[in-house]
């Protein structure tokens, strides 16, 4: 198979020397430059050059010259052997199912070409599919479906619902840059399948509506104050997002993953072209500088702040571009975050539950675009707005490129095989270990924190949202997801709307999560202005300590509070975790001249309908089908529990918690003792005990003997002894 760097011959036209002149050159002057360059020069006569790459690329295995963007022909065996590989049965499997004749239906008759979200979309991944099908298996029918989605895509004209300066010049966010990405790799499944003509009209399109696309919204998030204003494409059918301002966007997607995407995809681009057009240098440098400073977003230990989902997204576009500079062009960037680490990160975020068959109710998050729902067995700690599961590719890849044993084992046994470049990346034979035994209690560099019994889906997780501001964050600082005997208990919200107008977006409130409103009050948040952005709200873990069979931490989100209540004085949360099945929740409130009522709010399960709640007389239930929690509760002041549910109407989702409810007070302090039990199985009996300025635990839960006491200090760690 010839793949595309060894198929277009000859030599570019005089150009000016981009390396030379970038500095003195404005970015629309680049960007109209660049546009007219391909435009006004048909690649049937532009005759680029052939590629020449860095004497320090790593050669083919199989000893040809020219290297494919992510694999040579000599990786094909290996390829096609996963594809038969029970790791990724079902996603294969689920790949020849699709309906071809639906795909057909839909390129030749359905498709809107100012419909970019969900159209566009589509067309790309029949493309992805298809394509990566016909490199396995030669199937002349893939081949046919997959140069009709490349036609389609083609005949947009243009490829993403974001611009700048009055709708002139178009943004690539998503499509323009997946889109780009998707092409190229294409080119290398369908290798000689493709005309000269055909990879030319591709290679066109790619240089007039996906690079300068990429470009600018790259230079954007770098120089925003050279930006002349951002907005939603007139000729893009987004209305439902048309309320939100994208002034401030090249500011905020700058600490963001959709910074990496543009980026990766402008890097991809570059290493394809770089020694064919001399402008190529210039993308190059430009989404080498995006990926250095974007790389600072992810903690020194990996771990990233919008969620296990985008870590997926954002990790996968920084591993291909490190993929493709180090294979096209000998850079290698492969050491830019710490990749072993972030696996790591992914493998704590992780939370596997029993599939107990119970049909979860579909939202649509936009007109034709349904949210999608996670698989019980690869449930996540789903923080903010993550709503997928750990994939397996960059896993697979960081495995191979950094011989980490763990990051094989997570390829091999954790998360889904949901994205085809863990096809690419996958090596059965790869030497893997477990998961060490730090990781069963999890203090990230970015204060969340995450204990757990092991990794099977009857281990128990429990999980504390600290730390700071991230986008695609919830209102939730302090809040707690606790998963028991295969059964997620204490919930956090999935599929909160990402629009405020949107009834769903009560779901990213504090009044939604597991946490404390002061007089019915969360802490700070937007009102989705500007998206799904970051809020100024701070949480800090102040105490976390471990010992055998117990984990106990402390996290302060005062500063979250007073953000909307300068009468705030104190909002601390201290979780005590006797393993596998008590969890003491401490929680403190103080106010400064003046008083309050304080709720605390334990979420229940219920998306699927097979939940229930009750709750009264100081106590709580929260049930599921095969495990319950207990909860008992006790106060320094006068203290209820009921049990009551958001105000959202059925076709929106009936989301339940009980509710502690402490009496207005100046200062509150507030136990809940929570016990979890499988189905069938009785709560033991924990007491609560003032003693003095503290708390005693005592009694005996599932075996397990409970003697534990609790001593506030005004200023500083609660006292924890067990």
């Amino acid at each position: 198979m010839r793949l595309a760097y060894a198929e277009v011959r000859a030599a570019v036209p005089p150009v000016r020397n981009f390396r030379k002149n970038t500095m003195k050159q404005t970015r629309r002057a680049f960007v109209q430059m660049t546009s007219l360059l391909a435009a006004s020069l048909p690649l049937t006569s532009m005759k680029l050059s052939a590629s020449t790459p860095d004497a320090t690329a790593p050669k083919s295995a199989g000893g040809g010259k020219h290297r494919g963007l992510l694999f040579d022909e000599s990786d094909l065996p290996r390829i096609r052997a996963n594809t038969t590989d029970p790791r990724f049965a079902e996603l294969w499997q689920t790949q020849l199912a699709a309906d071809i004749a639906a795909d057909t239906k839909f390129l030749d008759h359905e498709v809107s070409l100012t419909n970019h979200v969900v159209h566009l979309l589509r067309t790309q991944h029949i493309l992805d599919r298809t394509s990566f099908i016909y490199l396995v298996n030669r199937d002349p029918a893939q081949l046919a479906l997959a140069k009709k989605a490349i036609a389609k895509m083609l005949e947009f004209p243009e490829w993403d619902s974001f611009t700048e300066n009055n709708g002139k010049q178009v943004l690539g966010m998503q499509r323009a840059t997946e889109g780009t990405v998707a092409l190229l790799v294409a080119m290398d499944c369908l290798g000689d399948a493709l005309s000269a003509t055909e990879r030319e009209a591709i290679e066109q399109a790619i240089l007039t509506k996906g690079i300068p696309a990429c470009y600018t919204a790259v230079y954007g998030m770098k120089y925003p104050d050279r930006v002349r204003g951002w907005d939603w494409s007139p000729r893009s059918e987004v209305d439902e997002f048309r309320s939100i301002s994208l002034k401030r966007w090249p500011l905020i997607l700058a600490a963001t993953n959709l910074r990496i995407i543009p980026t990766g995809a402008l890097g991809i681009a570059a290493c394809y072209f770089r020694g064919r057009l001399p402008e190529a240098e210039g993308w190059l440098e430009l989404a080498r500088s995006s990926a250095k400073s974007f790389s600072t977003m992810y903690g020194s230990d990996g771990c990233y702040d919008e969620g296990v989902s985008y870590w997926g997204y954002t990790t996968l576009y920084m591993a291909l571009f490190a993929e493709v500079l180090w294979r096209t062009q000998g850079i290698d960037d492969r050491q830019l975050i710490n990749y072993p680490g972030s696996v790591r990160y992914a493998l704590s975020m992780t939370m596997p539950t029993l599939d107990d068959h119970l049909k979860i109710t579909d939202f649509q998050h936009i007109k034709g675009y349904t949210m999608p729902t996670v698989k019980p067995e690869h449930e996540i700690v789903n923080f903010g707005d993550a709503n997928g599961a750990v994939d397996v590719s960059v896993a697979a890849w960081v495995a191979r490129t950094h011989g980490d044993k763990l990051s094989a084992y997570v390829a091999r046994e954790i998360g889904e095989a949901k994205q085809l470049f863990g096809l690419i990346w996958y090596d059965p034979k790869a030497a893997e270990a477990k998961p060490e035994l730090a990781l069963l209690d999890h203090r990230m560099t970015n204060d969340i924190v995450v204990s757990r019994t092991g990794w099977g889906i009857t281990d128990n997780v429990l999980a504390l949202r600290s730390g700071g501001p991230a986008n695609h964050e919830h209102a939730d600082r302090n809040s707690v997801i606790f998963k028991a005997h295969g059964e997620r208990l204490l919930h956090d919200p999935h599929r909160a709307a990402y629009v405020s107008n949107q009834p769903r977006w009560i779901l990213r409130t504090t009044a939604a999560h597991t946490a404390v409103l002061i007089d019915g009050q969360g802490h700070q948040y937007h009102h989705g202005e500007e998206g799904t952005n970051a809020s100024w709200a701070f949480a800090r873990v102040t105490d976390f300590r471990t010992g055998p069979g117990w984990m106990t931490v402390t996290s302060d989100a005062t500063d979250a509070y007073q953000l909307v209540n300068e009468k705030v004085a104190r909002v601390h949360r201290t979780l005590v975790y006797l393993k596998p099945d008590v969890v003491v929740f401490l929680d403190r409130v103080a106010l400064k001249d003046a008083t309050g009522t304080v709720q605390v709010r334990f979420q229940l399960y219920n998306e699927d309908g097979g939940g229930q709640l009750a709750a009264g007389n100081g106590e709580f239930t929260l049930t599921r089908p095969n495990a319950s929690l207990h909860g008992r509760v006790a106060a320094a002041g006068t203290a209820q529990v009921q049990a009551s549910r958001l105000p959202l109407e059925p076709k929106d989702g009936d989301q339940q918690f009980a509710e502690v409810q402490s009496a207005s007070a100046g200062v509150h302090e507030i136990i809940t003792v929570c016990t979890a039990s499988p189905k069938g199985a009785a709560h033991g009996a924990l007491a609560i005990a003032r003693e003095g300025r503290g708390w005693r635990v005592s009694g005996t839960h599932g075996g397990l003997k409970v003697n534990l006491s609790l001593t506030p200090e005004d200023h500083g760690r609660p006292v924890v002894t067990v």
